[in-house]
Protein backbone atom coordinates (compact mmCIF):
# COMPACT_ATOMS: atom_id res chain seq x y z
CA UNK A 1 0.00 0.00 0.00
CA UNK A 2 1.57 3.08 -0.91
CA UNK A 3 1.39 6.06 1.93
CA UNK A 4 2.24 9.26 3.09
CA UNK A 5 3.31 9.85 6.61
CA UNK A 6 4.46 12.46 8.77
CA UNK A 7 6.02 11.29 11.94
CA UNK A 8 6.95 14.71 14.07
CA UNK A 9 4.49 16.71 15.13
CA UNK A 10 3.67 18.98 18.22
CA UNK A 11 0.09 18.90 20.31
CA UNK A 12 -0.76 22.14 21.32
CA UNK A 13 0.67 21.53 24.97
CA UNK A 14 3.85 22.38 23.58
CA UNK A 15 5.42 25.93 23.71
CA UNK A 16 4.60 28.00 20.55
CA UNK A 17 2.03 25.73 18.96
CA UNK A 18 -1.59 26.69 17.30
CA UNK A 19 -4.70 25.76 19.95
CA UNK A 20 -5.98 23.92 17.24
CA UNK A 21 -3.31 21.17 17.83
CA UNK A 22 -5.46 18.43 18.93
CA UNK A 23 -6.76 15.22 17.29
CA UNK A 24 -9.74 16.08 15.31
CA UNK A 25 -8.14 19.35 13.49
CA UNK A 26 -5.08 17.08 12.77
CA UNK A 27 -7.36 14.17 11.51
CA UNK A 28 -9.32 16.55 9.03
CA UNK A 29 -6.09 18.89 7.85
CA UNK A 30 -4.17 15.58 7.69
CA UNK A 31 -7.00 14.30 4.91
CA UNK A 32 -6.46 18.13 3.17
CA UNK A 33 -2.86 17.45 3.19
CA UNK A 34 -2.71 13.94 2.03
CA UNK A 35 -0.94 12.28 5.09
CA UNK A 36 -2.51 9.01 5.70
CA UNK A 37 0.15 8.41 8.87
CA UNK A 38 0.68 11.02 11.18
CA UNK A 39 2.63 11.09 14.44
CA UNK A 40 0.95 12.44 17.88
CA UNK A 41 3.81 14.24 18.99
CA UNK A 42 4.18 14.70 22.42
CA UNK A 43 2.88 11.41 24.25
CA UNK A 44 5.30 12.14 27.03
CA UNK A 45 2.67 15.04 27.95
CA UNK A 46 0.71 13.30 31.22
CA UNK A 47 -2.39 16.17 29.55
CA UNK A 48 -1.98 14.36 25.85
CA UNK A 49 -1.44 10.98 26.71
CA UNK A 50 -4.79 10.90 28.56
CA UNK A 51 -6.39 12.62 25.45
CA UNK A 52 -4.83 10.12 23.03
CA UNK A 53 -5.68 6.96 25.08
CA UNK A 54 -9.95 8.57 25.80
CA UNK A 55 -9.74 9.88 22.01
CA UNK A 56 -8.38 7.21 19.86
CA UNK A 57 -8.86 3.50 19.06
CA UNK A 58 -6.65 0.15 17.63
CA UNK A 59 -6.60 0.58 13.53
CA UNK A 60 -3.93 -2.00 12.29
CA UNK A 61 -1.20 -3.27 14.55
CA UNK A 62 0.70 -0.49 16.42
CA UNK A 63 -1.69 2.39 14.50
CA UNK A 64 -4.68 4.58 16.14
CA UNK A 65 -7.65 6.03 15.02
CA UNK A 66 -10.28 8.89 16.18
CA UNK A 67 -13.48 6.75 17.52
CA UNK A 68 -16.46 7.05 16.87
CA UNK A 69 -15.65 8.43 13.08
CA UNK A 70 -18.93 8.57 10.74
CA UNK A 71 -18.65 5.34 8.34
CA UNK A 72 -18.36 8.25 5.22
CA UNK A 73 -14.71 8.52 6.52
CA UNK A 74 -13.80 5.13 7.74
CA UNK A 75 -12.09 4.70 4.60
CA UNK A 76 -10.22 7.67 4.64
CA UNK A 77 -9.64 8.15 8.12
CA UNK A 78 -5.99 9.37 9.22
CA UNK A 79 -4.16 6.76 10.70
CA UNK A 80 -2.00 7.96 14.23
CA UNK A 81 1.21 6.44 15.20
CA UNK A 82 2.82 7.22 18.83
CA UNK A 83 5.67 9.37 19.02
CA UNK A 84 7.04 12.32 21.20
CA UNK A 85 10.62 14.39 21.01
CA UNK A 86 12.50 14.89 23.56
CA UNK A 87 15.16 17.80 24.63
CA UNK A 88 18.06 16.60 26.40
CA UNK A 89 20.40 18.73 28.16
CA UNK A 90 22.78 17.83 29.49
CA UNK A 91 27.42 18.07 29.78
CA UNK A 92 29.83 16.23 27.77
CA UNK A 93 33.32 15.86 27.10
CA UNK A 94 33.13 19.88 28.79
CA UNK A 95 30.42 21.05 26.55
CA UNK A 96 26.58 21.80 26.78
CA UNK A 97 25.30 19.14 24.84
CA UNK A 98 21.35 20.22 23.41
CA UNK A 99 19.73 17.36 21.34
CA UNK A 100 16.50 16.68 20.21
CA UNK A 101 15.28 13.15 19.75
CA UNK A 102 12.46 11.75 18.36
CA UNK A 103 10.65 8.25 19.87
CA UNK A 104 8.19 5.91 18.09
CA UNK A 105 6.53 3.33 20.55
CA UNK A 106 4.41 0.71 19.35
CA UNK A 107 1.40 0.74 22.11
CA UNK A 108 0.07 2.43 24.79
CA UNK A 109 1.45 0.61 27.18
CA UNK A 110 5.03 0.62 26.48
CA UNK A 111 4.83 4.78 26.21
CA UNK A 112 2.94 4.23 29.83
CA UNK A 113 6.52 2.58 31.52
CA UNK A 114 8.39 4.85 29.17
CA UNK A 115 6.66 7.77 30.51
CA UNK A 116 6.91 6.55 34.03
CA UNK A 117 11.14 6.38 34.05
CA UNK A 118 11.33 9.75 32.56
CA UNK A 119 9.11 11.01 34.48
CA UNK A 120 11.35 10.40 37.65
CA UNK A 121 14.06 12.33 35.51
CA UNK A 122 12.12 15.44 35.12
CA UNK A 123 8.77 17.53 35.06
CA UNK A 124 6.56 15.87 32.26
CA UNK A 125 4.10 18.24 32.56
CA UNK A 126 5.91 21.11 31.68
CA UNK A 127 5.89 21.40 27.86
CA UNK A 128 4.86 18.64 25.29
CA UNK A 129 8.32 18.25 24.41
CA UNK A 130 9.75 18.27 27.76
CA UNK A 131 13.57 19.09 28.79
CA UNK A 132 15.83 16.67 29.97
CA UNK A 133 18.89 16.92 32.20
CA UNK A 134 19.70 13.46 30.41
CA UNK A 135 22.18 11.81 28.05
CA UNK A 136 20.67 10.90 25.08
CA UNK A 137 22.63 7.84 24.98
CA UNK A 138 20.97 7.44 28.34
CA UNK A 139 17.41 8.23 26.94
CA UNK A 140 17.65 5.63 24.15
CA UNK A 141 19.10 3.31 26.84
CA UNK A 142 16.01 3.62 28.72
CA UNK A 143 13.46 3.83 25.99
CA UNK A 144 15.21 0.60 24.10
CA UNK A 145 15.23 -1.63 27.15
CA UNK A 146 11.72 -1.29 27.49
CA UNK A 147 11.18 -2.22 23.86
CA UNK A 148 13.43 -2.69 21.15
CA UNK A 149 10.54 -2.14 18.69
CA UNK A 150 11.28 1.46 19.81
CA UNK A 151 12.95 3.73 17.23
CA UNK A 152 15.28 6.65 18.71
CA UNK A 153 15.69 9.12 15.79
CA UNK A 154 17.81 12.20 16.08
CA UNK A 155 15.90 14.87 15.06
CA UNK A 156 16.40 18.06 12.63
CA UNK A 157 20.06 16.45 12.66
CA UNK A 158 22.09 19.60 11.52
CA UNK A 159 20.59 22.77 12.74
CA UNK A 160 22.80 24.42 15.20
CA UNK A 161 21.30 24.52 18.21
CA UNK A 162 19.62 21.11 19.48
CA UNK A 163 20.54 18.96 17.13
CA UNK A 164 22.97 16.14 16.78
CA UNK A 165 25.21 17.86 14.34
CA UNK A 166 24.79 21.25 15.70
CA UNK A 167 27.42 23.45 15.35
CA UNK A 168 26.79 24.99 18.36
CA UNK A 169 25.86 22.46 20.90
CA UNK A 170 26.08 18.94 18.98
CA UNK A 171 28.65 16.15 18.00
CA UNK A 172 31.17 15.61 15.28
CA UNK A 173 29.53 11.14 14.59
CA UNK A 174 26.60 9.15 15.82
CA UNK A 175 29.18 7.15 17.85
CA UNK A 176 30.44 10.13 19.86
CA UNK A 177 26.99 10.52 21.16
CA UNK A 178 25.46 7.46 21.78
CA UNK A 179 28.68 5.45 22.10
CA UNK A 180 27.54 1.80 21.98
CA UNK A 181 24.11 2.58 21.51
CA UNK A 182 24.98 4.25 17.95
CA UNK A 183 24.20 0.61 16.51
CA UNK A 184 21.03 1.18 17.44
CA UNK A 185 20.24 4.41 15.71
CA UNK A 186 18.65 3.33 12.75
CA UNK A 187 17.61 6.84 11.07
CA UNK A 188 18.35 10.18 11.15
CA UNK A 189 15.48 13.47 10.69
CA UNK A 190 16.96 15.75 7.70
CA UNK A 191 14.84 18.85 9.44
CA UNK A 192 13.71 21.93 6.97
CA UNK A 193 17.23 23.40 7.09
CA UNK A 194 19.59 20.57 5.54
CA UNK A 195 18.36 17.79 2.52
CA UNK A 196 19.39 14.34 1.87
CA UNK A 197 21.91 15.49 -0.60
CA UNK A 198 23.72 17.19 1.57
CA UNK A 199 23.97 14.81 4.29
CA UNK A 200 25.66 11.80 1.83
CA UNK A 201 28.51 13.88 1.83
CA UNK A 202 28.88 13.05 5.81
CA UNK A 203 29.99 9.32 6.83
CA UNK A 204 26.92 9.30 9.34
CA UNK A 205 24.45 10.73 6.62
CA UNK A 206 24.93 7.67 4.61
CA UNK A 207 24.84 5.09 7.10
CA UNK A 208 21.56 5.91 8.69
CA UNK A 209 18.17 6.24 6.97
CA UNK A 210 17.07 9.77 6.41
CA UNK A 211 13.42 10.75 7.44
CA UNK A 212 11.56 13.62 6.60
CA UNK A 213 8.64 15.22 8.65
CA UNK A 214 6.95 18.54 9.12
CA UNK A 215 7.52 19.36 13.17
CA UNK A 216 4.72 21.15 12.73
CA UNK A 217 3.19 23.28 15.30
CA UNK A 218 0.00 24.60 13.61
CA UNK A 219 -2.21 22.37 11.24
CA UNK A 220 -1.61 24.15 7.77
CA UNK A 221 2.17 22.68 8.40
CA UNK A 222 1.59 19.31 8.30
CA UNK A 223 3.19 17.71 5.27
CA UNK A 224 5.71 20.24 4.30
CA UNK A 225 7.92 17.64 5.20
CA UNK A 226 7.17 13.95 4.57
CA UNK A 227 7.77 10.36 3.85
CA UNK A 228 6.51 8.09 1.07
CA UNK A 229 6.14 4.28 1.57
CA UNK A 230 4.45 0.84 -0.33
CA UNK A 231 4.10 -1.36 2.71
CA UNK A 232 2.09 -2.78 4.88
CA UNK A 233 0.02 -0.39 7.03
CA UNK A 234 1.54 -1.32 10.42
CA UNK A 235 3.73 0.17 12.95
CA UNK A 236 6.11 -2.90 12.58
CA UNK A 237 5.95 -2.80 8.77
CA UNK A 238 6.81 0.94 8.79
CA UNK A 239 9.63 0.80 11.10
CA UNK A 240 11.12 -2.24 9.78
CA UNK A 241 11.06 -0.23 6.39
CA UNK A 242 13.16 2.69 8.00
CA UNK A 243 15.33 0.11 9.68
CA UNK A 244 16.28 -1.50 6.36
CA UNK A 245 16.51 1.69 4.09
CA UNK A 246 14.79 -0.11 1.51
CA UNK A 247 14.28 1.50 -1.82
CA UNK A 248 11.56 -0.80 -2.89
CA UNK A 249 9.23 -0.25 0.30
CA UNK A 250 10.43 3.36 1.39
CA UNK A 251 10.05 5.20 -2.33
CA UNK A 252 11.23 8.74 -1.34
CA UNK A 253 11.03 12.00 0.81
CA UNK A 254 8.78 15.37 0.80
CA UNK A 255 11.25 18.17 1.44
CA UNK A 256 11.94 21.56 1.71
CA UNK A 257 13.94 23.43 -0.70
CA UNK A 258 16.68 23.83 2.51
CA UNK A 259 17.54 26.98 1.91
CA UNK A 260 14.11 27.99 3.11
CA UNK A 261 14.94 26.80 6.38
CA UNK A 262 16.03 29.35 9.63
CA UNK A 263 20.17 27.92 9.54
CA UNK A 264 20.81 27.38 6.27
CA UNK A 265 23.24 30.33 5.55
CA UNK A 266 25.94 30.77 8.40
CA UNK A 267 24.81 34.81 10.00
CA UNK A 268 24.34 37.17 12.29
CA UNK A 269 20.55 38.16 12.50
CA UNK A 270 20.90 41.61 14.77
CA UNK A 271 23.04 42.57 12.33
CA UNK A 272 21.40 41.52 9.45
CA UNK A 273 24.53 39.54 8.23
CA UNK A 274 23.56 36.84 5.87
CA UNK A 275 26.94 34.71 4.39
CA UNK A 276 28.11 31.80 2.00
CA UNK A 277 30.38 29.78 2.60
CA UNK A 278 33.44 32.12 1.08
CA UNK A 279 32.62 34.73 3.22
CA UNK A 280 32.15 33.10 6.24
CA UNK A 281 35.97 32.16 5.42
CA UNK A 282 36.53 35.70 4.44
CA UNK A 283 35.21 37.14 8.07
CA UNK A 284 36.63 33.90 9.90
CA UNK A 285 33.65 33.68 11.36
CA UNK A 286 32.91 37.36 13.03
CA UNK A 287 30.63 39.34 12.45
CA UNK A 288 31.78 42.32 10.41
CA UNK A 289 29.28 44.47 11.46
CA UNK A 290 29.45 43.82 15.55
CA UNK A 291 32.89 41.30 16.08
CA UNK A 292 30.68 38.73 17.79
CA UNK A 293 30.78 35.23 16.37
CA UNK A 294 28.17 34.55 13.85
CA UNK A 295 25.97 31.33 14.07
CA UNK A 296 27.56 28.89 11.84
CA UNK A 297 24.63 27.41 9.73
CA UNK A 298 23.70 24.03 8.06
CA UNK A 299 25.51 24.66 5.03
CA UNK A 300 29.30 25.34 7.28
CA UNK A 301 28.43 22.55 9.21
CA UNK A 302 28.06 20.03 6.57
CA UNK A 303 31.18 21.02 4.99
CA UNK A 304 33.04 20.84 7.67
CA UNK A 305 31.90 17.29 8.56
CA UNK A 306 32.03 16.02 5.01
CA UNK A 307 34.18 13.47 3.28
CA UNK A 308 32.52 13.44 -0.19
CA UNK A 309 32.22 16.36 -2.88
CA UNK A 310 29.01 18.36 -3.52
CA UNK A 311 26.74 16.17 -5.13
CA UNK A 312 27.61 12.87 -4.40
CA UNK A 313 24.94 10.21 -4.00
CA UNK A 314 25.52 7.03 -2.43
CA UNK A 315 23.80 3.29 -4.37
CA UNK A 316 21.71 2.88 -1.47
CA UNK A 317 19.96 6.51 -1.25
CA UNK A 318 16.40 6.81 -0.68
CA UNK A 319 15.03 9.44 -3.31
CA UNK A 320 13.83 12.61 -2.33
CA UNK A 321 11.25 15.39 -3.99
CA UNK A 322 11.70 19.45 -2.70
CA UNK A 323 8.53 21.42 -2.97
CA UNK A 324 6.82 24.12 -1.88
CA UNK A 325 3.78 24.39 -0.39
CA UNK A 326 0.69 24.98 -2.16
CA UNK A 327 -0.60 28.06 -0.30
CA UNK A 328 2.62 29.67 -0.74
CA UNK A 329 2.89 28.86 -4.77
CA UNK A 330 -1.43 30.77 -4.83
CA UNK A 331 -0.19 33.70 -3.11
CA UNK A 332 2.61 34.38 -4.88
CA UNK A 333 1.00 34.36 -8.13
CA UNK A 334 -1.94 36.33 -6.60
CA UNK A 335 1.24 39.03 -5.56
CA UNK A 336 -1.02 38.53 -1.68
CA UNK A 337 -0.13 37.24 1.60
CA UNK A 338 -0.60 33.04 2.42
CA UNK A 339 -3.91 33.41 4.61
CA UNK A 340 -5.75 35.88 2.78
CA UNK A 341 -9.38 34.96 1.34
CA UNK A 342 -8.03 35.08 -2.09
CA UNK A 343 -5.38 32.41 -1.34
CA UNK A 344 -7.48 30.54 0.73
CA UNK A 345 -10.45 29.95 -1.35
CA UNK A 346 -8.41 29.13 -4.68
CA UNK A 347 -6.87 26.47 -2.41
CA UNK A 348 -10.23 25.24 -1.25
CA UNK A 349 -11.47 24.88 -5.04
CA UNK A 350 -8.31 23.10 -5.91
CA UNK A 351 -8.56 20.48 -2.69
CA UNK A 352 -12.00 19.87 -3.75
CA UNK A 353 -11.17 19.10 -7.50
CA UNK A 354 -7.97 17.22 -7.15
CA UNK A 355 -8.43 15.54 -3.51
CA UNK A 356 -5.29 16.65 -1.52
CA UNK A 357 -2.56 19.30 -1.56
CA UNK A 358 0.31 16.76 -1.92
CA UNK A 359 -1.52 15.05 -4.61
CA UNK A 360 -1.77 18.20 -6.58
CA UNK A 361 1.90 18.95 -5.69
CA UNK A 362 3.31 15.36 -6.76
CA UNK A 363 0.58 13.34 -9.00
CA UNK A 364 -2.02 15.65 -10.74
CA UNK A 365 -1.26 15.80 -14.36
CA UNK A 366 -0.31 19.24 -15.40
CA UNK A 367 -2.74 18.94 -18.53
CA UNK A 368 -5.58 18.54 -16.28
CA UNK A 369 -4.26 21.09 -13.34
CA UNK A 370 -3.98 23.72 -16.54
CA UNK A 371 -7.67 22.89 -16.60
CA UNK A 372 -8.49 22.96 -13.48
CA UNK A 373 -6.81 25.96 -12.29
CA UNK A 374 -4.86 29.49 -14.30
CA UNK A 375 -2.07 28.34 -16.19
CA UNK A 376 0.25 30.52 -14.30
CA UNK A 377 -0.53 28.06 -11.20
CA UNK A 378 0.20 24.82 -13.08
CA UNK A 379 3.15 26.71 -14.71
CA UNK A 380 4.63 27.28 -11.00
CA UNK A 381 3.60 23.95 -10.00
CA UNK A 382 5.76 22.44 -13.06
CA UNK A 383 8.47 24.32 -12.23
CA UNK A 384 8.59 23.49 -8.40
CA UNK A 385 8.78 19.91 -9.38
CA UNK A 386 11.58 20.44 -11.95
CA UNK A 387 13.26 22.07 -8.71
CA UNK A 388 13.22 25.83 -11.40
CA UNK A 389 13.26 28.10 -8.55
CA UNK A 390 14.49 31.62 -7.18
CA UNK A 391 16.29 30.99 -3.49
CA UNK A 392 17.32 33.74 -1.06
CA UNK A 393 18.73 31.00 2.00
CA UNK A 394 17.75 31.73 5.62
CA UNK A 395 20.24 32.14 8.06
CA UNK A 396 20.70 32.48 11.78
CA UNK A 397 16.93 31.97 12.58
CA UNK A 398 15.73 34.03 9.74
CA UNK A 399 13.12 31.75 7.30
CA UNK A 400 15.02 32.10 3.75
CA UNK A 401 12.87 33.27 1.06
CA UNK A 402 11.56 31.10 -1.89
CA UNK A 403 10.41 32.79 -5.51
CA UNK A 404 8.85 30.54 -8.49
CA UNK A 405 8.83 33.47 -10.53
CA UNK A 406 11.57 36.04 -11.24
CA UNK A 407 10.61 40.15 -10.34
CA UNK A 408 10.48 40.19 -14.72
CA UNK A 409 8.38 36.95 -14.90
CA UNK A 410 5.64 38.29 -12.39
CA UNK A 411 5.18 41.17 -14.42
CA UNK A 412 3.75 39.21 -16.53
CA UNK A 413 1.82 36.95 -14.63
CA UNK A 414 -1.88 37.33 -15.47
CA UNK A 415 -5.01 36.65 -13.42
CA UNK A 416 -4.73 37.89 -10.58
CA UNK A 417 -8.12 39.94 -10.94
CA UNK A 418 -10.03 36.74 -11.96
CA UNK A 419 -8.89 34.90 -8.88
CA UNK A 420 -8.99 37.94 -6.60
Amino acid sequence: MKFIADFHIHSKYSRATSPNMDLEHLDKVARIKGIEVLGTGDFTHPEWFDNLKEKLEPAEPGLFRIKNQESKVKNNETRFILTSEISCIYPKKNKVRKIHVLIFAPDFQTVEKINTQLGWIGNLKADGRPILGLDAKELAKIVLNISEDCLIVPAHLMTPWFSLFGSKSGFDSLEECFEDYSKYIFAGETGLSANPVMLWRMPDGRKITLISNSDAHSPQKIGREANVFDTGLSYLAITDVIKSKDPQKFLYTIEFFPEEGKYHYDGHRNCEISCSLEETKKYNGICPVCGKPMTIGVLSRVEELADRPEGFKPENAIPFKSLIPLEEIIAEILGVGVGTKGVEKEYKDLIKKFGSELGILLNVSISDLKSGTLPEISEAILRVREGKVHVEPGYDGFYGKIRIFSEGEKKKVSGQKTLL
